[in-house]
């Protein structure tokens, strides 16, 4: 499975995790991208940092670290003390490597995976975040940030166009930079059988020396959780569009696991718009496991077309998707265990696992 360890240096707590167990259910769905042969190359863990009190005024330091079969990413916050009644503040730097699959990866086996189109995102982000203080049911996030986003292919060559020659920026160069500005604002009601939540984004992207991206970037969530004696009916709605100029791997990926299951990462369409359905309803068999079925549905709202190179057109994705399955979660000290097993509409099963909430 993997080994956690907590060890505490003066007053900072150095947390550590190494799982193995993701490495078996990440290879099942996507195989590395970058196998280097070495053994590292096959370890997926995280190192998280944590000081409660930096410079003696109750600042605190977050730095983690998390490693992937084939993405990493780096994130350092510091926070410092404020007044409960006015915003709270946290400087945020981080930098990620992932292989871009939800635009640019390859539908194959029926749609069911998808695989490498060649293009990886190196994006560095520094900036600040706002928390306003929140009410009753309300809450609100800003955020402002300077991004760089560099294009690179498999093996780490910097790229400005795809295995199809299309522009993979918005700049024309091997980098989009851009100062990103970003609202977010969230509604939550609970009663003693149901809870509901909705989320309200908007984020616009102002370009930086070049022409770059300039999109207004509104999204918005809806969750809703009804308990019906033991049973759970789980329900959630996304939909969002993006103005202006873009970049092609700014485009909402539709497929995979957290959106239309039974289908690979982006496999069902990626576009301008999306407008993506859950249903699902857990049946509790003791304190520990329970069972779901789950109906996902999701579709690009014909806006493919209009993304730059259009990706979605060229890799013959359908633009929208169902997918049908049941599942069992399972509860433990360790964590929360998650199997899905899903078909889509082209007939092709899929099984997904995932480990979350692992305890520290």
């Amino acid at each position: 499975m993997g080994a956690q360890k907590s060890i505490h240096a003066g007053k900072a707590k150095i947390d550590v995790n190494v799982d193995f167990t993701h490495k078996i259910c990440a290879s099942m769905m996507l195989p590395s991208l970058r196998n280097t042969g070495s053994p590292l190359s096959l370890v997926m863990g995280s190192l998280c940092i944590k000081h409660p009190n930096l410079f003696g005024g109750s600042e605190k330091l977050d730095v983690s670290w998390d490693k992937g079969l084939s993405d990493s990413n780096i994130l350092v916050a510091y926070r410092r003390p404020r007044p409960q009644w006015v915003a709270q503040q946290c400087f945020v730097m981080q930098h990620s490597l992932s292989p871009e699959i939800g635009v640019h990866g390859i539908p194959v086996d029926n749609f069911s995976r998808s695989r490498s189109g060649g293009v990886n995102l190196s994006r560095l982000s520094v900036g600040l975040d706002l928390n306003e203080p929140a009410s009753s049911k309300w809450s609100s996030t800003t955020s402002i940030k300077f991004e760089n986003v560099h294009l690179l292919s498999d093996d780490g060559r910097s790229i400005t166009r795809d295995i199809d020659g299309f522009p993979v920026t918005c700049s024309g160069n091997a980098h989009d930079s851009m100062v990103v500005l970003k609202q977010e604002s969230q509604y939550a009601k609970a009663t003693d059988h149901s809870f509901s939540r909705f989320t309200m984004q908007i984020e616009q992207g102002i370009p930086v020396l070049s022409k770059c991206c300039f999109f207004p970037f509104p999204s918005a969530i809806g969750e809703e959780k009804i308990d019906w004696s033991s049973w759970l009916d789980f329900k959630h709605l996304t939909g969002g569009s993006i103005v202006g100029d873009m970049a092609p791997y700014q485009a909402f990926a539709i497929g995979g696991l957290g959106s239309v299951r039974g289908y690979g990462e982006g496999a069902v369409g990626s576009g301008r718009s999306c407008l993506i359905a859950n249903t699902e309803l857990t049946i509790p068999f003791n304190k520990m496991l329970e069972g779901s079925v789950f109906l996902d549905c999701g579709t690009d709202l014909g806006s493919g077309r209009l993304v730059p190179g259009n990706p979605a057109l060229r890799q013959g994705k359908p633009g929208s998707g169902v997918g049908v399955g049941y599942g069992l979660r399972f509860k433990s000290p360790l964590g929360h265990f998650q199997v899905d097993y899903a078909i889509n509409a082209f007939q092709q099963k899929t099984l997904y696992f995932g480990v979350t909430n692992l305890a520290s």
